[in-house]
């Protein structure tokens, strides 16, 4: 464990297993941590937090704009590490598992020489203060970009911080606890605990030392640490599931359309909370639509372009969803419940048509590399199959001009949407409506989940 500023042995005896999932072997072993460890992490980040939370705001952003060097230094080390523990094809893990971490640990730099921690409001003056300590629970998903998006704003804004990354991929988390110790950021500000979720996770969550938890993964689980941390009336932050629409509305350039939310939702082997999941088509393009994306679909093949889903159990979730979409009678246009020759947790990309909205497969989240088809008739008919789940976490509006595409997206309950191929921006809030979560992460929206307000009356 990483407690304190420094490496020490677990007081749990047992250990995590990792697992490359394209080869199906064990590449390493880390310590399942008990609620012992994560009471020595808290400790040493409430310790740290008085010195940490008076620190200037210009020297929290040195350290940061260190780590951002530190992260970006290791970037082939951290994309290798993350291809051998989540299975995700090298060059996706140097484009976006290794280099968008440095990109947002360096905008979160900028933030904090930058944020107004104090403002005049008539006779008063605000202070945007640190929350406390921060317990921050991560995916396996992207496991990097996960921890940045929460490390980062709570460092920037003067909190302390203990990681519990997700069992599946915490080797990249050891290699990120190793960076801020090599940026100077001072002793008990960054703590680590691998473990468990109903162990270490939970032990994090209702910890009396923790004054915020944030969370990223299932809305299951989120629902979960949502009620723990209200009981004990301490702050949450929760980005959870989605099951993201992409509308192409008539007039827009089909093919593209098509040709990028089919990639959407395959990167990272659909492994995405926010990917574009249901593709909405005119009924007047429909079929054409449909053999598009069975074609653009054939070029993501299993174990080149498309790497292995992240376990075992994993792969069962996703095969079980494609079963039951053609026991639903969707039609079954590319891919399939087969499964792929050789070794690794692989499945075939799938492209199911004639789905409609009220099936599993376009109601729930799957988390593979499955694209649901959905017909509509006009506007009117696409909003109601857009915003008829239980989810609003991001989507896609495609249409002649910006201008017809933002008049719609304008009416999704969502809490991200991209327009005609709109390109991430690091700097912009990220987080869901409805079930897909509370708060947001990124920029300065993100910066402001870690901050709590005085006003000082004169």
């Amino acid at each position: 464990m990483f407690i304190g500023g420094g490496w020490r042995a677990a007081l749990g005896g047992g250990t995590i297993a990792v697992v490359d999932p394209a080869r199906e072997q064990v590449i390493g072993t880390v310590p399942a941590g008990s609620a012992e460890d994560v009471d020595a992490a808290v400790r040493a980040a409430r310790d740290a937090l008085p010195g940490w939370a008076v620190t200037p705001p210009a020297a929290r952003a040195e350290r940061l704009a260190a780590l951002r060097d530190q992260l970006a230094a290791r970037a082939e080390e951290i994309a290798a590490t993350i291809t051998a523990e989540l299975g995700a094809p090298l060059a996706f893990s140097r484009a976006v598992h290794a280099a968008v971490p440095v990109a947002v640990c360096g905008s979160y730099a900028e933030l904090a020489a930058e944020y107004a921690f104090e403002e005049r409001v008539g006779n008063s003056t605000v202070l945007h203060e640190p929350v406390g300590v921060v317990g921050a629970i991560t995916p396996w998903n992207y496991p990097l970009h996960q921890i940045v998006a929460k490390v980062a704003p709570a460092l920037a804004a003067g909190c302390t911080v203990v990681l519990k990354p997700a069992e599946d991929t915490p080797l990249v988390a050891q290699l990120f606890a190793e960076c801020v110790a090599a940026a100077g950021i001072p002793a008990g500000v960054f703590n680590l605990v691998t473990g468990l979720g109903p162990v270490a996770g939970r032990a994090l969550a209702v910890h009396d030392g923790v004054d915020l938890v944030s969370f990223t993964g299932s809305t299951a689980v989120g629902r979960t640490i949502g009620a723990l941390a209200g009981g004990a009336v301490k702050r949450v932050a929760l980005e959870l599931g989605g099951k993201s629409a992409n509308v192409i509305l008539p007039g827009a350039d089909l093919g593209k359309a098509v040709a990028v939310g089919v990639a959407n939702v395959m990167a990272n082997s659909g492994q995405t909370c926010s990917a574009w999941t249901r593709m909405l088509v005119h009924r007047d393009q429909y079929e054409e639509a449909v053999e598009l994306a069975a074609a653009a679909t054939a070029k993501y093949v299993p174990g080149e372009r498309l790497g292995p889903l992240v376990s075992a159990r994993q792969r069962e979730r996703v095969i079980g969803y494609i079963e039951r979409g053609i026991a639903e009678g969707a039609r079954l246009v590319a891919g399939g419940p087969d499964l792929p020759a050789g070794p690794g947790f692989h499945v075939r990309p799938t492209v199911f048509a004639d789905v409609t909205p009220k099936m599993a497969i376009a109601q729930e989240e799957i988390f593979g590399p499955v694209l649901a088809m959905l017909r509509y008739e006009d506007e009117d008919d696409a909003v109601r199959i857009a915003n008829g789940t239980p989810y609003g976490l991001a989507g896609a509006v495609w249409a002649a001009d910006d201008a017809t595409a933002a008049a719609f997206a304008r009416r999704l309950d969502t809490g991200q949407v991209d327009i005609n191929g709109g390109r991430f921006n690091p700097l912009a809030p990220f987080g869901g409506w409805k079930q897909s979560g509370v708060g947001r992460e990124l920029g300065a929206h993100g910066l402001a989940e870690y901050l709590q307000t005085k006003s000082l009356q004169f």
